[in-house]
């Protein structure tokens, strides 16, 4: 089996870029492009890291994974699991039921939560502890991977040529990285602007974007802490992610293209209708 945490093997990927592959569609909205990453569904949800999650997933006896009680990742990886027939087991830190934590439960999935801990690094280290002890796969947090780098990279190509600039928003930072490379791989010279979420994305940057990333990409610190959603997250009808996506919006020009990477559940049939 393929290794997916070196540079040659993301080489060997990219190489297999070029295909007859399903790409999710860009539509103009009001005055900028955006690319609907977010009709991409599977088992009930929708996104471009239910994508990378499934790609993961195949050959599984079981999912784990780890996320913040908020992160949309916790009911993706929990329904895929339940699409897949296969048992699912989610840590997360101390705190309430969320919408996402009870979508997962509502899907089967197991919920941990880990009542000692703030820190998304020792929820982390536990969930991989667990897939090894079980001999289950860990879907990685924030899909720390090159696996979901490529599922990225290749949706990259029907971006179109007359696009000013490229909005995405950062968590991880990993969609970002899979941004890149594919803007790389398809020779299309558009400049990307990161708005930073979450905490510092400049470590896994280093380690999955391309080497000349800094070239590439602009980052601004979003005036929002990652728990606090944006207040107005509509788009010319369009429901964006209040904790992702809409913190896009104060630096969003005419001709950008802003890549939704999804959609939480609850916003997802609204969405679908347009």
């Amino acid at each position: 089996m393929m290794k997916q945490n070196t540079l040659f093997d993301l080489d060997t990927l990219i190489a297999r870029a070029d295909g007859d592959y399903p790409l999710t569609p860009v539509q103009k909205i009001g005055d900028i492009f955006i690319k609907r990453d977010d009709l991409y569904e599977l088992a009930g949800v929708a996104g471009g890291k239910v994508r990378s999650a499934y790609y993961l997933a195949q050959g599984a006896k079981g999912l784990v994974t780890a996320g913040a009680r908020q992160s949309p990742q916790i009911e993706i990886v929990a329904n895929i699991a339940k699409y897949m027939n296969i048992p699912c087991r989610v840590h997360t830190i101390r705190g309430g039921i969320t919408p996402e934590l009870q979508t997962a439960i509502d899907a089967g999935a197991e919920l941990i939560i880990h009542d000692d801990i703030w820190h998304n690094s020792v929820i982390i280290a536990r969930a991989r502890e667990d897939a090894f002890k079980s001999k289950w796969t860990e879907i990685p947090f924030g899909m720390e991977c090159w696996g979901a780098v490529r599922q990225t990279l290749l949706q990259v190509k029907n971006i179109p040529d007359e696009v000013k600039r490229i909005i995405v928003p950062i968590g991880s930072g990993m969609s970002c990285a899979g941004v890149l490379w594919g803007l790389k791989h398809f020779n299309k010279r558009i400049p990307v602007i990161g708005v930073q979420v979450g905490a510092d994305p400049l470590k896994r940057l280093n380690e999955y974007a391309p080497k000349e990333w800094r070239q590439m990409l602009t980052l601004i610190q979003s005036d929002y802490d990652y728990h606090k959603p944006y207040e107005n997250n509509e788009y010319h009808g369009y429901l964006l992610d209040p904790i992702y996506e809409a913190k896009c919006l104060p630096y969003i020009q005419p001709d950008d293209l802003l890549w939704v990477v999804g959609i939480r559940k609850n916003l997802k049939d609204f969405n679908n209708q347009l």
